[in-house]
């Protein structure tokens, strides 16, 4: 005979917290909401981390141990604010909460039982590097097969790879929609891919992405270990789910099935991020996964002033796919409305946003209260050069400034050395991005273009110098492109060097050695429409360097502009905002036109944009682009622009003020 016994969690003096005057209404019913499936749609600053705070509190004050919730992030760093804030609420209380993001879950269940997959206990993990290196070798056992050579490169194919497996998409399907110029190396990348893992498991090493693909696969294939944590997480709570990819969506399902005790947070309205593998249907299809599911809307904005949020509200209801929503300020209106500002060219834009920024500056905004944001960071190179001219500090959150970007600098090095082929730094640049040339390799080949040359531009001699064979096809495409650009007397001017070696050269190189190819291929476009103002190549490369030293001067003051792509400034906000370059192709990006999904996310990225922005925004734009390579030169303003009441903005009209002096 057996008798049943209960242990209750520890007392924590139920009633401490005063839930409904630390919250607001629609905070209160979330946080209070009674067990089952819920979606919270929090929107823009309206407190969704201290409604999460406040429900893993309410939770260990009725009767949950803290051993019972797991609640998941998708930074440390979030994961760690949070239990703080719980912590103080409730000290002691978060000492066995499962809290952490999605990987670092999923690492603490594998190391408990990574046997059950076939894995000793002591398995090591791979970092980024280490995976590139085992992948880097695997392709070069693979690459004596001549239908392996041009191969993507490690961190190319580790990037693909991992796609695959977030967004559970067969190969085949993935190459089609976003690297066709790989379709033809299907055979051959499945192959690598199949080794990769292989050698994996022989050497009891896992990688990042197996420890979400692991831990699916251990909850799966053992239903003892599946049904222990499905018991033991009587609530699971999960941050951002609007960016959760197909197989977190499919974990978080797998745990919750024993009590279906699920509270996802986020806001469909900011879902940006599909090109890494987050899927918004995830947060959009929840009520059909879960048909009973409570549904707590947060409307109430604590950081935008209501001109901002009206027009947030006005510019997201173009959007089908959504749950409608109208987010309400809580501060009062502010004494201006957003600026609409149409400059004559690109260039303009960039002098009207480092005039405006001075005088906010002036005006009493500190540099570090203003951003300017844009949709792809090529947008910023004219921007970043103007405020280098002027001396306004900024730093960038969204990458390198562009000159330094590594495919900017190979294009230098390549003008740099048809210029001086005495130029030993440009030239081993060049050949070190060739297969199989390294350091010493590049050094034993200098030495013999330095005698075969002899400084001279006769770069026809160099077919008597021989690479390795890995690199006989680039060596040959870099003398063939060499001596186009040397036939005349005189040397093209910059921009026809750019373009020559893009095409002719670098094309390729681009492809294999970037897996963000097409971004940087647009990079090249920017700066071929820079260089068309100049005719001498060297005046060019010069001002490169110019601009250059500029910039280091100013990098480290701590009262700085933020410069950031709207991906990177999710989560951030600041007191004046600028959101450049509203034109047609450009934001909207010209390849989300063809699917309506794409304008979609297009138009979160705008709204998240547009919530950035505490007090003074502008949206502005070039009527004419300067130099334009492909297409039209004069510029559509965005239709997110025109979607947008009138109303809701004034328009500046900019002229240039001319001095009688002159």
């Amino acid at each position: 005979m057996t008798r049943p016994y209960v242990l209750n969690a520890p007392s924590r003096g139920k009633g401490t917290i005063d839930y409904a005057s630390s919250l607001n209404d629609q905070q209160y019913a979330a946080v209070t909401s009674t067990p089952g499936a819920a979606l919270v749609i929090a929107g823009a600053g309206s407190g969704k981390t201290r409604t999460l705070t406040y429900r893993v509190s309410w939770l260990l004050e009725n009767g949950y141990a803290a051993e019972e919730i797991l609640l998941l992030t998708f930074t440390n760093k979030a994961a760690r604010e949070m239990l703080e804030r719980v912590n103080t609420l409730l000290p002691g209380s978060t000492q066995h909460l499962w809290g952490g993001t999605f990987h670092s879950i999923g690492y603490r269940l594998l190391r408990r039982h990574a046997e059950s997959l076939g894995f000793n206990k002591n398995f090591t993990m791979m970092d980024r590097d280490d995976q590139e290196n085992l992948l880097g070798a695997i392709i070069l056992r693979q690459e004596k097969h001549a239908s392996y050579q041009h191969f993507p490169k490690a961190n190319v194919l580790a990037e693909i790879m991992s796609l695959s497996m977030n967004t559970g998409q067969p190969l085949p399907l993935l190459l089609q929609e976003r690297y066709r110029y790989f379709l033809d190396l299907e055979e051959q990348l499945q192959s690598v891919i199949l080794h990769y893992h292989a050698s994996k498991g022989e050497n009891n090493m896992m990688d990042f992405d197996d420890l979400l693909t692991k831990t699916k696969e251990l909850l799966l294939t053992t239903p003892h270990i599946a049904k222990n944590y499905q018991q033991q997480f009587r609530a699971i709570l999960v941050d951002e789910y609007q960016d959760t990819n197909w197989l977190q969506a499919s974990l978080v399902d797998l745990l919750a099935q024993e009590h279906g005790h699920l509270m996802v947070v986020g806001d469909d309205a900011q879902s940006i991020y599909s090109w890494r593998g987050a899927n918004v249907n995830n947060m959009l299809d929840f009520p059909k996964r879960y048909p009973k599911a409570q549904f707590f809307p947060i409307k109430t904005n604590y950081r935008s002033v209501p001109q901002i949020l009206n027009l947030a509200n006005a510019s997201i209801l173009c959007n089908n796919n959504q749950f409608p929503k109208e987010l309400h300020a809580v501060r009062p209106p502010y004494i201006t409305q957003p600026a609409l500002v149409a400059l004559a060219t690109n260039r303009e834009q960039a002098t009207f946003i480092a005039q405006r920024l001075e005088e906010l500056h002036r005006e009493g905004i500190p540099f570090s209260e203003m951003a300017v944001l844009y949709r792809a960071h090529y947008h910023s190179m004219e921007i970043q050069m103007e405020l280098t001219r002027r001396g306004i500090p900024f730093f960038i959150t969204s990458g390198l400034r562009f000159f330094e970007q590594a495919h900017v600098k190979d294009i230098a090095a390549m003008m740099k050395f048809t210029l001086n082929p005495r130029d030993e730094i440009s030239f081993k640049r060049i050949i070190e991005l060739f297969p199989g040339i390294g350091k010493k390799t590049a050094e034993a080949l200098w030495k013999r273009v330095l005698q075969e040359l002899q400084g001279s531009h006769q770069f026809e001699k160099l077919l008597n110098c021989k690479p390795p064979a890995k690199a006989t096809r680039e060596w040959k495409q870099l003398i063939q492109t060499l001596l186009e650009l040397t036939q005349e007397e005189n040397f093209p001017p910059p921009a026809i060097m750019i373009e020559t070696i893009r095409i002719a050269f670098y094309e390729e190189i681009m492809k294999e050695k970037f897996s963000n190819y097409d971004a940087r291929r647009d990079d090249l476009n920017t700066l071929f429409n820079y260089a068309q103002q100049f005719s001498d190549t060297s005046e060019f490369l010069a001002q490169l360097t110019l601009l250059g030293e500029q910039e280091e001067k100013t990098a480290y003051q701590e009262e700085q502009v933020t410069l950031s792509s709207i991906h990177q400034a999710k989560g951030l906000e600041w007191r004046a905002v600028f959101l450049v370059w509203l034109t047609e192709g450009m934001f909207p990006s010209a390849r989300s036109f063809a699917q309506e999904h794409l304008i979609e996310e297009e138009r979160r990225l705008f709204y998240v944009a547009v919530t950035r922005c505490k007090e003074e925004l502008y949206l502005t734009y070039p009527e004419f682009r300067l130099n334009a390579n492909y297409g039209e030169a004069f510029q559509k303003p965005s239709r997110f622009l025109l979607e947008i009441n009138p109303s809701l903005y004034e328009r500046w009209d900019v002229s240039k003020h001319h001095d009688s002096s002159y």
